[in-house]
């Protein structure tokens, strides 16, 4: 500064004739950026001299620069004086106002000085004071968003930014930005929803707050009710109901669902409609002159009520009261009826010969019919065995060539498997040997096979005709004394190959062997669907071709109200195979098992396509047992055919398990990303046809899929999208959380549920994603997928779909299927059928395997232990706990068996040994 010269500049300037200085600039406030210095200038008229005092001390008149100049108009001298002004200067400066600088300018009458400037060094500090926060408001409802910008010199300008765009509130009369710096929406609209940044800015720098979501949601609203229904029941006491959606409106963007019941019922009461019925005739009346006597009934026996149906029949008869004695017109009445009697017994002479004569015509012309029916069968039946379905000789003539297979010929054979028959048979003609009707084609043949390739196994690749065969290895059908196929009606056939038929085409899930009395297991694989045929269940020297499908189409189960369809629609056949001790059928389910929050029933589709209760999971009966396990259902039963779990909530805490899958694939457009998240049933089918289906897009799973407990409480189920990384990943506004609503979760079909979210992404070069897949249920559980992947599909961790790949065996036969090798087995139901003092012993072996219910079932089979040992058999095909088996039985203290023993006698079994090494 001014230190060294402050003396030599007097304050005044002798005065001479002329005006006083006039500024025609001053020095303006200045602000120092970063190390920049500042100019102040400062200009007068007339002026001879002009300096520069800066926070009271004069500056050196080195440190100022100088022009001058001359008005035109007046001639007056004109001065101009600039100054620097560094940040250091500023900065070493410490008073008690801000750095300040003024000019004082000299002319010959006097001086004027200008007004003082002040210097300060411009900052604008990083972090608000206050970030504008998050929040979900109501439809309506006031949003107000503070937002404190950072501390600065000069003050920061606030401008508010709505999903990256400025807001213009003078477009807009429903937003107010001029509060002290707050964004204030007066009433929220649904477009209103969005995320909100701060934005503020000086002379130095810009800066940005934390973004804000503001969601605005709509809760849900109950539409009018529905008129009354129909009472349920004609008559009688039953119900009749009216409903309401939550639509009015629909909960949007995580508000609230409608509070109150959806459905309401109430009782109501009609009268049965009573039928009439005649009381009993009265007495017979006088006798009158006409020789007749009347008696009469009234419908009061009950009277007809509420719509109910008159008497049928006569309210009165007559009949003559003189038996012909009674004269009338003075003549005997038995008289005067003879005439016409004898009329009418003439009339019906004649009538009876022409009824002779006609039947004698149809007779004869229904002869012909038959004859000539007959000669189109190319056989003629002369034995009349054939008519009695006997195993007697047959003898056949040959009338006309034709295929020498069938009747008909143009019936075509359409059986659904290979089926082997044996029987006695005897033929005319040794040229006529594959010569035969179809009353013998489908009665047993013993001195032959015969072998019909159906459509059924040409579907399956088996192209190979008819073939005839002395002697060679059961085919599909019994042999022996078992149960034939001719004892079926034409149209039980013509039902069985239909629903065979069927099956084959609406199924893929599907596996087919052949058993026999040795038995085995058939899996439906990564399905959890298995069917056992114990050892002996079918009868020696017979085997069966038996088959195990899921129906994957829309199922025909309709569930009334909130009945679930727990798992599959499962069917296995075929229908007619009767087996002497029950098989055991596993169905997966997805209920969590509480008796207090379900009720489960089995159901059976009959041959007519109607379902009919099978039983409760709960009840007692020896028909059938069902086993409820936390994951599967496994089922005892003595006839094939279609079966499915319901499942009956009985209060609002029974849980629907649902398994949460992410899956992830690049879009046709490189830089896009897709993420499907899928809410399925908790059993494993359901989760196959899920991967079936991402197989075909190429989608990838990306995460363990989890579990999901689903409660019938009417609450909605949200998935949302997480911790997208800000500069790398974007996501479409508003797309982040999907809302299903609860009836499309809880009464959906077995179709999986989905929500698909598109990512993008700024630039090629990202290849890694991570983030969140959130899915919860309103008010109920909530489960997080941690998403961490890369979206090349050669850098991508696989991750393994089933936890029990049992694709490999779908089928075993024999000893191979089972993991108790068959000589223990042999021994344990010795030991635990034999009765004790304690008890039936088989009792204890169920219970020491967790079977306590129902065991009246067990008690009426053959050998108890036996069917224990089965279902234990049917619980254990992926582990075979075999040391937990022995450990029960030696608890019992009805053997000395131990581990060792069970180990021990493997190397006597190698099927067994085989079945351990295969993991099954």
């Amino acid at each position: 500064s001014g230190n060294d010269n402050s003396e030599a500049l007097p304050e005044s300037i002798p005065s001479a004739p002329g005006t006083l200085p006039h500024f025609m600039e001053e020095p303006d406030d200045a602000y120092i950026i970063k190390s920049n210095p500042i100019v102040l200038r400062c200009k007068a008229m007339p002026a001879m001299q002009i300096f520069f005092k800066c926070n009271g001390e004069w500056v050196h008149q080195n440190e100022h620069v100088s022009e001058e100049s001359m008005d035109e108009t007046t001639g007056l001298k004109v001065r101009e004086v600039f100054i620097n002004v560094t940040r250091q200067q500023v900065e070493d400066f410490h008073g008690p106002e801000d750095y300040w600088c003024q000019c004082v300018a000299w002319s010959h009458l006097g001086t004027s000085k200008s007004r003082k400037a002040s210097v300060r060094i411009a900052y604008l500090r990083k972090n608000f004071e206050q970030d504008p926060q998050g929040k979900e408001v109501p439809i309506e409802g006031m949003i107000v968003l503070h937002c404190r910008p950072p501390e600065g010199v000069p003050a920061a300008e606030v401008e508010w930014l709505k999903n990256e765009e400025p807001i213009d509130s003078n477009l807009d009369e429903n937003i107010d930005t001029r509060a002290d710096h707050n964004l204030i929406i007066r009433q929220a609209r649904l477009s209103d929803s969005g995320n909100y940044t701060c934005m503020a800015a000086n002379i130095v720098a810009k800066r940005r707050s934390m973004s804000a979501t503001v969601v605005v949601y709509v809760n849900g609203g109950w539409s009018s009710w529905t008129e009354w229904s129909n009472c349920n029941v004609r008559c009688g006491r039953g119900w009749q109901k009216r409903s309401r959606t939550c639509t009015n409106p629909a909960p949007l963007n995580g508000g609230a669902f409608c509070e109150g019941m959806s459905v309401q019922k109430i009782t109501c009461t009609s009268l049965c409609p009573v039928d009439g019925n005649w009381e009993v005739w009265s007495e017979w009346s006088a006798c009158s002159p006409e020789c007749e006597h009347l008696r009469v009934r009234e419908c009061i026996a009950p009277p007809p009520r509420n719509g109910g149906k008159y008497c049928e029949g006569l309210s009165q008869e007559s009949e003559n009261c003189t038996e012909g004695l009674c004269i009338q017109d003075k003549k005997p009445l038995h008289e005067i009826k003879s005439q016409n009697i004898e009329t009418a017994s003439d009339i019906a002479l004649y009538s009876g010969l022409g009824a002779a004569v006609i039947a004698v015509a149809v007779l004869v012309v229904g002869v012909t019919l038959y004859r000539r029916s007959q000669s189109e069968y190319g056989v003629d039946v002369i034995d009349s065995s054939a008519l009695t379905g006997g195993f007697q000789t047959f003898n056949f003539k040959t009338v006309r060539q034709g295929n020498s297979l069938l009747l008909n010929s143009s019936l075509q054979p359409d059986l659904t498997v290979s089926r082997t028959y044996s029987g006695p048979i005897c033929l005319q003609d040794p040229m006529d040997k594959e010569l035969m009707t179809e009353s013998s084609l489908f009665n047993p043949l013993s001195d032959i096979k015969v072998k019909v390739q159906s459509s059924f196994m040409v579907s399956l690749g088996v192209t190979e005709r008819a073939e005839y065969h002395g002697k060679g290895h059961s085919g599909t059908f019994p042999h022996g004394n078992s149960r034939a196929f001719g004892t079926m009606q034409a149209r039980n056939k013509a039902t069985y190959i239909q629903n065979l038929s069927s099956i084959s085409t609406r199924s893929e899930l599907k596996t087919t062997a052949i058993f026999g009395h040795l038995g085995g297991r058939l899996v439906v694989p990564n399905t959890g669907v298995s069917l056992l045929i114990p050892h002996g269940a079918i009868p020696e020297e017979s085997s069966w071709e038996i088959y195990l499908a899921i129906t994957q189409k829309e199922s025909s189960l309709q569930p009334e109200g909130a009945d679930v369809l727990l798992g599959p629609e499962v069917t296995c056949g075929p229908s007619e195979l009767a087996v002497s001790t029950p098989f055991a059928l596993t169905i997966p389910h997805c209920a969590e098992v509480n008796s207090e929050h379900w009720n489960i029933h089995l159901k059976k589709r009959s041959q007519q396509g109607k379902w009919e209760e099978v039983m409760s999971v709960e009840e007692e009966t020896t028909s059938c047992y069902c086993l409820l396990d936390p994951y599967a259902c496994h089922i005892l039963l003595n006839s094939f055919g279609t079966y499915a779990l319901i499942g009956e909530p009985i209060s609002d805490c029974a849980v629907r398990q649902l398994k949460v899958a992410v899956f992830g694939c690049l879009s046709c457009n490189s830089l896009d990303y897709n993420l499907r998240v899928y809410c399925m049933d908790n059993t494993p089918c359901a989760f196959q046809e899920v991967v079936l289906d991402e197989r075909l897009q190429g989608g990838q799973l990306l995460e363990e899929p989890k579990l999901l407990h689903f409660q019938g409480n009417t609450f909605s189920l949200q998935i949302s999208v997480l911790d997208i990384p800000p500069f790398l990943w974007r996501i479409k506004p508003f797309t982040a959380c999907q809302e299903v609503p609860f009836s499309r979760v809880w009464c959906s079909s077995q179709k999986p549920l989905h929500c698909a979210f598109s990512l993008e992404r700024y630039t090629p070069a990202t290849t890694q994603l991570s983030c969140k897949i959130c899915v919860r249920q309103v008010k109920g559980h909530e489960q997080i997928l941690q998403i961490q992947t890369s979206i090349l599909e050669s850098e991508r961790e696989t991750i393994a779909f089933f936890a029990h790949d049992d694709s490999n065996f779908p089928a075993q036969m024999g000893p191979k299927a089972f993991k108790i090798p068959y000589s223990i087995r042999q021994r344990i139901c010795a030991t635990f059928d034999t009765p004790n003092a304690k008890g039936k012993d088989w009792q204890m072996l169920a219970q020491k395997n967790s079977i306590n219910r129902n065991l009246s079932y067990f008690a009426t089979q053959s050998s108890p232990s036996a069917v224990i040992l089965d279902l234990w058999e049917a619980r254990h095909q992926h582990d075979g706990d075999l040391d937990s088996l022995a450990c029960a039985l030696e608890e019992i203290g009805r053997t000395h068996s131990k581990i060792s023993d069970i180990t021990e006698t493997e190397t006597e079994e190698p099927d067994f040994n085989y079945s351990r090494q295969n993991g099954l």
